[in-house]
């Protein structure tokens, strides 16, 4: 297959309305799907477009070494079809699958490898019940990437003039730029180019709510008017979560919810990591992904120590 085509058949295995993953290579056990990769094939050039649909990738091995921390986890059906023959490897995350490209040693050659592979996330329904809703929400998605780099939210909170809500930065440290089920995106303070910055993100509407007036948010209006709109994270289908400022208290501010239009508002009484959780796991939630996806994950948009 060239590019294009292992593309396409990858998109249709990882599609929602999957078929079983079934290898035609000798030897192969059950749980993935090796595709016929031609040997013209540019395998970094391939990894940036796979990179472009399915965020930065997790090195699984490279120059012959295995990361032994990946041997006996969830990425393992990435890696046991090989043994010791495998040279390098990348791997994607999307729902219930695992994207593998890279290469393997054959008969005195290197030769490259592209595959499928189940992804196998337990689900957190044996956590405590006093669980914090960030560690639920690593539990379901299966994250396992390390804390970036500390935030100043001090200097952050100082800029906006008001506290954040205490799960949000937990989630933003413990995440970083990505999205949710290839949706949800943080807002993020001092964020990677590309990602929004919380502070001038709402710096910027505060502004323009100032001069144009406040009709697009009506009846609500944008912070820092009393009780109003603090936007925390978005969508590329422009949906928009905001925090209702009332009260002293961040973590009990509630969240409300609105497409590009402005039309319908939803509101969420709970806080952020706990909407964010149940956005993935609640079919009846408003705004669910748990109506097309079994499997959730988080897709990084930056490069992740271990995700």
């Amino acid at each position: 297959m060239d590019e294009q085509e292992l593309l396409a058949a990858i998109h249709s295995l990882v599609a929602v309305d999957q078929r079983d993953l079934v290898c035609d290579q000798v030897g192969h056990g059950a749980g993935h799907a090796c595709l016929t990769v031609d040997d013209g094939i540019d395998l970094a050039a391939f990894g940036e477009v796979l990179s472009g649909r399915f965020g930065q990738p997790c090195n699984l091995a490279a120059d012959g070494y295995v990361d032994p921390m990946m041997t006996e986890g969830t990425r393992a059906p990435l890696l046991t079809p090989f043994g010791n023959q495998l040279v390098g490897m990348h791997s994607w995350a999307y729902a219930d699958r695992w994207i593998g490209c890279g290469a393997v040693r054959a008969d005195g050659d290197v030769r490259p490898v592209v595959l499928v592979a189940e992804r196998v996330i337990p689900h957190p329904d044996g956590m405590p019940e006093d669980a914090p809703w960030v560690d639920r929400v690593v539990a379901v998605t299966g994250w396992a990437g390390e804390r970036g780099d500390g935030v100043d939210w001090a200097a952050v909170e100082s800029r906006l003039r008001t506290e954040l809500p205490s799960d949000y930065k937990e989630l933003v440290e413990r995440f970083g730029y990505g999205a949710f089920d290839d949706y949800l995106s943080l807002l993020l303070a001092d964020g990677p180019p590309g990602s929004l910055d919380i502070v001038d993100f709402n710096e910027f509407w505060a502004r323009s709510s100032r001069i144009d007036g406040d009709g697009s948010w009506e009846p609500y209006r944008w912070y820092p008017a009393p009780g109003g709109l603090l936007q925390w994270a978005s969508t590329e289908q422009r949906t928009s979560f905001f925090w209702l400022t009332e009260g002293t208290d961040p973590d009990r501010w509630p969240i409300l919810v609105t497409d590009d239009a402005y039309t319908k508002w939803d509101r969420f009484d709970g806080s952020t990591a706990e909407f964010v959780y149940r956005l993935l796991t609640d079919p009846l939630h408003p705004h669910s992904t748990a109506r097309y996806f079994d499997s959730h994950w988080y897709m990084p948009y930056e490069n992740p120590t271990r995700p």
